[in-house]
């Protein structure tokens, strides 16, 4: 017989406030509910006017029907999301604990649901406020910012669905597929399996690709847990690539375990066969290295259930038309579809797990055991390219501060010290991941700088041209510090929204500039500290006026950065993600596409810069006087896989009342960088804008840049 289910248990549920009457009388059958308040269920307990402004914890309710399974089938119920914690009884009797918010959690019911037909799940759910960067005992990543836009959104409630299914005597109860290695000849398969008997049963393991059976073995397993793992090898493989380096093929893997001639469960899990390896931070797939563009992707809204799918395609969608490569899913896991599309559109994706900031000591074994289900649920997407165990783990991002040389040696000083997050905490989630995935790169944290003994750090979080310094000054500090610029995966500039309807009369818009920006920095985001320093709100007429000079000044620090990071392809850098590409709820943010997904003027800098042939220029200075000497070199950068057998460049300096031409011309190789040239000249005896205008020519193919300097009196 077959596997029954699952059968949906979403819809209206019942749920109250958890205090102690409710928890006493609220979980069995015979409750008086009445007076409980309707949610709805997969969704979050905010969604609900009644409990809006709520942080819980909430108890849900919800009666149903079911018959009693038939002799020797064993029933389960699945909650598929639980933000973030909870506690589950079935008709008054206590199920368990779960917590983590991205990975299913299942009780065995088959005993009680024989007793009666009709039955009562109650859940209890609490998701406690994170209201400091450190100290933090939820893994919920940036959903459960301390500042900011979701730091006032509670995600807690039941935000996926609730359904029983029917299995025979043998469940699978983990699952994993990962693709170990992979080329031309022959690709290979590593699967295992959690098996959960209730005897002691010869069984058959049955692995199916794409419907034909490819392994097959007879086994003794054990009454209760039987960890099981096994090797597939594919011959002939279609191999899954990004998409600017081929085809993006996909297999299905069917897993089932037959007792008795009849399956009692079976596992689906649709991959790609593809090997990723990686070299002081160089990414090479299939054996082709990969230069990697791309953006730290944000939640798709603050409260995860509210995102759907055409919003997450729509997403993916728009960083393929910047020209992107990848994406950093920053500080959280997110939505299962998020990964399904990545994997059919070939984008990669850099995987942060829901480490953010400074962690409790408690938090280590749930740490672990997350990390592992983490592999479990996404381990079979090609897409997913590493995995970083913990972001910013001394919460040195999270603080606006004003530059100085004070705060920038205590951030310096305290890299080298020992912590319980960077020495302890990440080592053993780094372990855990390595130990569940042997197939991807793993890091112990993000954006930690180099420190004793090894001195080696990570990838790097740079704010040149925001929190200090200027745009330009990445170039030079890449050449006195070439290490931190292996990979840059946060750089970039705030600005607000053109269109900023959370600015509303309440925070008196009409009165500007004279807002609420106290609430604007707790709510929204506003780096207060940063935005006085460099955009003043008073020296401007109109929010829009502000609101255009900060989005213009984003492209700028955008553009001057990923030109610097292009230029140094493999010298060393392996690749960069800007921040960020998206917002996830209403923010004066680093997005290039707000919460209504409306583009800020970054993002037409971001598909310049990222295009796949560039012709790009050191930047001239903003300002130049007569007789100012202007030496710039001129670079050709190609992501192509086949040399530009020859390219002319030619280069026109323009300024009032004059111009100089220039002409170069030669070949490119593929997926490389080469100095095309230089261009020398005095800064001309006039009054407004030098332009210089770059245009780059192989065969069909035609690649513009263009630069601007302001031309002031001597």
């Amino acid at each position: 017989m077959d596997t029954i289910g699952p059968m949906e248990l979403s819809g209206v549920w019942l749920a109250a406030i958890a205090d102690d009457d409710v928890r006493r009388t609220g979980i069995g059958l015979d409750t008086d509910d009445s007076a409980w308040t309707p949610v709805d269920v997969p969704g979050h307990w905010r969604n609900c006017p009644e409990f809006a402004t709520s942080d819980g914890p909430l108890m849900y309710r919800h009666g149903f029907t079911m018959a009693a399974p038939e002799e020797g089938r064993r029933r389960w119920i699945t909650l598929d999301g639980i933000f973030y914690q909870a506690d589950v009884w079935l008709d008054g009797a206590y199920l368990g604990d779960p917590e983590g918010y991205f990975f299913p959690h299942t009780f065995d019911i088959t005993t009680l649901s024989r007793f009666a037909d009709d039955h009562v799940l109650a859940v209890e759910v609490t998701c406690s406020p994170q209201a400091s960067t450190t100290g933090r005992r939820n893994i919920t990543g940036v959903f459960q910012a301390p500042t900011g836009p979701n730091s006032t959104a509670n995600p807690g409630g039941l935000w996926r669905p609730v359904h029983w299914y029917d299995t025979g005597a043998v469940r699978i109860d983990r699952f994993r597929v990962l693709c170990r290695d992979a080329d031309e000849r022959r690709a290979h398969l590593r699967i295992a399996a959690r098996l959960d008997s209730d005897r002691q049963a010869p069984v058959t393991i049955r692995t199916s690709i794409d419907g034909l059976v490819t392994f097959e073995e007879q086994l003794m397993v054990a009454s209760g847990h039987n960890e099981l793992e096994w090797n597939v090898d594919i011959a002939d493989p279609a191999l899954w690539w990004p998409r600017s380096l081929g085809g993006q093929p996909l297999v299905d893997v069917d897993v089932e375990v037959v007792v008795a001639d009849e399956v009692s469960d079976r596992r689906s899990r649709r991959t790609g066969l593809r090997q990723i390896t990686w070299d002081n931070w160089q990414c090479t797939v299939n054996g082709e290295r990969i230069f990697l563009k791309g953006a730290n992707y944000l939640p798709v809204a603050g409260l995860p259930a509210d995102a759907t799918p055409e919003h997450i395609r729509g997403d993916l969608q728009a960083a393929v038309d910047l020209g992107l490569d990848a994406l950093r899913v920053h500080g959280h896991i997110a939505d299962r579809e998020v990964y399904a599309v990545a994997d059919e559109l070939g984008l990669l994706l850099l995987q942060d797990f829901p480490l953010q900031w400074g962690h409790a000591r408690s938090v280590r074994a749930q740490a672990v055991g997350q990390a592992r289900a983490a592999v479990d649920s996404l381990g079979h997407h090609p897409s997913i390219a590493m995995w970083n165990a913990h972001d910013d783990p001394t919460a040195s991002d999270a603080e606006d501060r004003a530059p100085g040389w004070t705060n920038q040696f205590r951030t310096v000083a305290a890299a080298q010290l020992p912590s319980w997050n960077r020495s302890v905490l990440d080592r053993w989630v780094k372990r855990a991941f390595e130990k569940a995935d042997p197939t991807r790169h793993v890091v112990a944290h993000s954006g930690v700088l180099p420190h004793l003994p090894q001195l080696d750090g990570t990838d790097s979080h740079l704010s040149f041209g925001w929190k200090h310094g200027e745009a330009e000054d990445l170039a030079d500090f890449a050449r006195r510090l070439p290490r931190m610029v292996r990979f840059v995966s946060e750089f970039g500039s705030d600005s607000p929204p053109r269109a900023a309807r959370f600015i509303d009369d309440e925070l008196r818009l009409n009165e500007w500039p004279n807002l609420d920006w106290d609430r604007l920095a707790a709510e929204y985001g506003y780096q207060r500290a940063t935005f006085e320093r460099l955009f003043p709100p008073s020296d401007f007429d109109t929010f829009e006026e502000w609101s255009d000079t900060t989005q213009r000044y984003q492209s700028h620090v955008l553009k001057v950065q990923i030109e610097a990071l292009r230029r140094l392809k493999y010298r060393p850098t392996g690749g960069f993600c800007f921040s960020s590409l998206n917002d996830s709820s209403p923010a004066i943010s680093s997005s290039i596409l707000d919460a209504d997904r409306v583009p800020k003027f970054a993002c037409d800098a971001v598909q310049a810069a990222c295009a796949p042939v560039l012709v790009m220029a050191d930047p001239p200075p903003d300002v130049a006087a007569p007789g100012d000497r202007i030496d710039l070199d001129v670079h050709a950068v190609s992501d192509l896989r086949t040399a530009l057998d020859f390219a002319v460049v030619d280069v026109v300096a323009t300024w009032p009342g004059g111009e100089q031409r220039w002409r170069f011309g030669g070949a490119v190789p593929a997926d490389d960088v080469v100095k095309v040239g230089r261009v020398r000249f005095d800064a001309p005896d006039a009054v407004g804008m030098l332009t210089i205008d770059l245009t780059m020519t192989a065969g069909d193919l035609v690649s513009t840049n263009h630069y601007a300097t302001s031309l002031s009196p001597a």
